[in-house]
């Protein structure tokens, strides 16, 4: 298991690009948001895709992370996504991830993506990571 504060500073330290916050983790699940600006939306107002694409992704491996320990290989194999609603544009988005299966070579979750505020997902997402067999990477 990894705490919520190592896996903070490795994120840190190994996606220093990356602007994303680790609400919680652990039970097998996480939830990170990320602070929308204008530099996330697409015309017509929406945020748009690849950032909710990117906050699922990020948040599934932290979920795997979290329960698997720090594997820095464990990667996406598979990512699929429904758009279901419009997402605010001024609204942090916050990803709700939840694993369905951590077995020993592939782990499979889903995750609900909300406009903070928001009770209804905006988008909702499934992704399968292959997990290296040594777990070092």
């Amino acid at each position: 298991m990894v705490t919520k504060e190592q896996l903070i500073a490795f994120f840190a330290d190994d996606f220093p690009q990356v602007d994303l916050v680790i609400e919680s983790l652990g039970n097998k699940s996480a939830t990170l948001r990320k602070k929308i600006d204008h530099n996330h939306l697409r015309p017509g107002g929406t945020v748009a895709g690849p950032v909710l694409m990117e906050i699922a992704d990020a948040a599934l491996y932290a979920a795997i992370l979290g329960e698997i320990g720090l594997v820095p290989l464990a990667v996406t194999t598979n990512l699929n996504i429904n758009f279901l609603r419009k997402p605010a544009p001024d609204k942090d988005v916050l990803a709700v991830c939840s694993l369905i299966k951590v077995g020993r070579t592939l782990a499979i979750g889903e995750v609900s993506i909300y406009s903070e505020g928001m009770s209804e997902p905006v988008a909702h997402a499934v992704g399968t990571y292959s997990i290296p067999p040594d777990r070092t990477g």
